[in-house]
This record gives C-alpha cells, sequence and structure tokens, in this order.
C-alpha cells in the first residue's frame, strides 16, 4: 500500500474537497476503499462533488468524522471517472469494505431515485504521474 494512502485505508469516512469555478473549497463527507496507490469513492452523476470534480479533477482528502469534519492531514490528489471493469473493481472494493453502506443502502437510494452511480479513483498527486490509465 502507499505511504501517502496508508492513513485512510482504515477510516470509514474522509472528507473529500472539491473546489467550484472560482476556487472556493466544497467539503464532503464519503466513504472510501484503498488498493494500492489509489482510492475509490462512489457517487452520483448528477452530485455537486461530480460535477466540480469534471470541471477540476485537483481534489484533497482528509480523514475526518462521519459528518466531515477533518481530523487529520489532507493530501492533494486528482480525482477521475472510471468506467467498465475498472468501475466494476472499484464496486467490489468499496462494497467489500463497507457492505452494508455500499452493498445495500447506497444502491438501493441510487435505484429508488434514478440516480446514476459514478466511480472515481483519487490517485495522490505525486502517484498520478506514475500510475496506468485504468479508466480506458
Amino acid at each position: 500500500m502507499d505511504e501517502l494512502l496508508r492513513p485512510f485505508a482504515r477510516q470509514h469516512t474522509v472528507r473529500l474537497t472539491t473546489f467550484r469555478r472560482d476556487g472556493t473549497p466544497v467539503g464532503t463527507p464519503v466513504s472510501l476503499a484503498v488498493e494500492g496507490g489509489r482510492a475509490v469513492v462512489r457517487t452520483y452523476e448528477s452530485s455537486g462533488k461530480f460535477k466540480r470534480i469534471r470541471n477540476d479533477p485537483m481534489v484533497e482528502i482528509a480523514p475526518s468524522t462521519f459528518r466531515g469534519e477533518a481530523t487529520g492531514p489532507s493530501l492533494r490528489a486528482r480525482a477521475r471517472v472510471l468506467h467498465g471493469a475498472a468501475a466494476e473493481h472499484a464496486r467490489r472494493l468499496i462494497t467489500t469494505k463497507h457492505p452494508w453502506l455500499h452493498g445495500v443502502l447506497v444502491p438501493v437510494g441510487h435505484r429508488l431515485t434514478g440516480k446514476r452511480t459514478v466511480y472515481l479513483e483519487v490517485v495522490p498527486v505525486d502517484e498520478a504521474r506514475r500510475q496506468p490509465d485504468l479508466a480506458a
């Protein structure tokens, strides 16, 4: 496991900070799963964080409480959307780490509200140059 992501491996919740067009930071509590030098996050396509990431893929993650209050230092990272087999792998990672929340509650909620689920890969900026492209 990458040393930069080690503090996040056991976290149940992290604060994902995305940035508005004017640079204003917006922190959102999310669940993530870590594998190697990357983390994966689940959200839905019409969420504000997803729209902000499409505009600016640079994000920050920090260990946090369930409410998104940071409990440790933040880490600069780059986020991108996963598709196909990479998205399916991300789904399995998140479901394995959070079986009740992401194996049952979130999928049912997305289906009932008609929201399209998307998976994001979050890579520390130092790692972004060294990782192969999984989004293809």
